[in-house]
């Protein structure tokens, strides 16, 4: 690993570089701070499929593609006098310290849930807003339903133990099932939403990320049907001249190799 003074150098070249680009690269100059920001968010999730694989050769490379766009929304605040990485970095410190105060105040914590607890309270009180407000509105459903439940939990708006969330995801998957016996259509979308709702709540209790969840799973049926189709050209069939039974076979062998 490299020293604390190899670090700093390191983060420097990259400033001078991105210097450089904004000032000779046609492309780099021409980019915004909404150019730039769709391409964050790809970037965003190849870090995290990164993460999921396991790779860190991947991780590593992912990081520093995320990190070069935080340093050119820095480069580009301070050309338009608002703020650089100075500020940034900062201003980042400065939140760290405010919002740990069992490390660098007087605040004494017991565990990882005080902790989480009073960041939300601190948060609060230097904003005098709502608790939610900082859910990002842009964020996907399934991640803003973990955010708005850790945010609300943070205040202590939480059950008081784990058979109370799992009889809550029951009790909402029966409502699901009046709905659709009833076949009451908007009745249906909303009590499969309370469903979900519920279900990523279970999720949080028993300390599974419902997003990381979701995507292993995606990823092993991908894998699975992937090879499934693999073993139809080697067998020159394909999969939709077969019976669903003979599909299931094939999936269980596909399963197997796993």
């Amino acid at each position: 690993m490299h020293t604390r003074e190899e670090k700093l150098a390191a983060f420097g070249r990259l400033l001078d570089i991105m210097d450089d680009l904004r000032e000779k690269c046609p492309w780099d100059k021409k980019q915004t701070l909404e150019s730039l920001r769709h391409l964050t968010i790809e970037e965003t999730y190849e870090l995290g499929d990164a993460i999921l694989e396991g790779n860190l050769l991947e991780v590593k490379k992912e990081v520093g593609d995320l990190l070069l766009h935080l340093v050119f929304y820095a480069k580009i605040g301070s050309e338009k006098g608002s703020f650089d990485i100075a500020d940034v970095t900062h201003s980042l410190c400065d939140k760290l310290v405010e919002r740990h105060p069992h490390v660098y105040g007087d605040t004494r914590v017991n565990n990882e849930e005080e902790v989480k607890q009073n960041w939300e309270k601190l948060k609060l009180k230097k904003k005098s807003d709502s608790v939610l407000s900082g859910v990002p509105k842009s964020l996907p459903a399934l991640v803003k339903a973990e955010r708005i439940q850790d945010k609300v939990a943070g205040v202590g708006f939480d059950w008081d133990n784990r058979s109370q969330v799992l009889d809550k995801f029951k009790e909402e998957i029966a409502e699901l099932e009046e709905a659709v016996t009833k076949n009451q259509t908007d009745a249906i979308e909303e009590e499969m939403g309370d469903v979900f709702f519920s279900l990523i709540n279970y999720c949080r209790y028993i300390n599974v990320n419902a997003e990381s969840a979701l995507e292993r799973t995606n990823k092993k049926f991908i894998r699975r049907f992937q090879e499934m189709e693999k073993m139809t050209r080697l067998s020159n069939t394909q999969l939709s001249d077969m019976s669903l039974a003979e599909m299931d076979e094939l999936w269980e062998k596909a399963k197997e190799q796993e």
